[in-house]
């Protein structure tokens, strides 16, 4: 779990037994090709939820595929589109679903929960982005005088 705990975010920090998601994985293949809505919605939020990156992409190919054709999901479709896309580490991804979502709905706690866990490690990994580069550009300082010692 992060530092910061965000309950309406919790989907986000949370993943499922590797039992629960085969019990939603086999209803999912029992119906084949006339999968219910449901069922379809239930095994892309088990996946999305998942700590592997090859399964959180599945739940969120069927989560795009739900959301393009079931109207009366969008919303939730939205919201764990973003979830989907936060736990890959794909944050510009996640943003835009979560910003689509609060321009549906403004006061959606769960969304803007969400949208703080984004800007936070958005800023986390920014700051460490600039942590390393600025170590390596520093080591390649110390070698060039190191260098430039030995040559004189």
């Amino acid at each position: 779990m992060s530092e910061k705990y965000f309950p309406y975010a919790a989907d986000a920090e949370q993943s499922l037994s590797a039992e629960e998601l085969l019990v939603l994985q086999r209803q999912y293949e029992r119906e084949g090709p006339q999968v219910r809505v449901q069922t379809k919605f239930n095994y892309a939020w088990g996946l999305i939820k998942s700590t592997k990156k090859s399964e959180q992409q599945m739940g969120v190919y069927l989560m795009h595929e739900i959301y393009s054709e079931h109207d009366e999901r969008k919303r939730e479709c939205l919201y764990y589109l973003g979830i989907g896309y936060y736990k890959m580490g794909e944050y510009a991804d996640a943003r835009v679903y979560i910003e689509r979502l609060l321009a549906l709905e403004p006061d959606n706690k769960q969304a803007k929960c969400l949208r703080t866990l984004i800007d936070d490690r958005v800023s986390r990994d920014g700051m460490i982005g600039l942590a390393v580069s600025g170590g390596a550009v520093a080591l390649l300082g110390i070698a060039a005088a190191a260098f430039l010692r030995r040559s004189k």
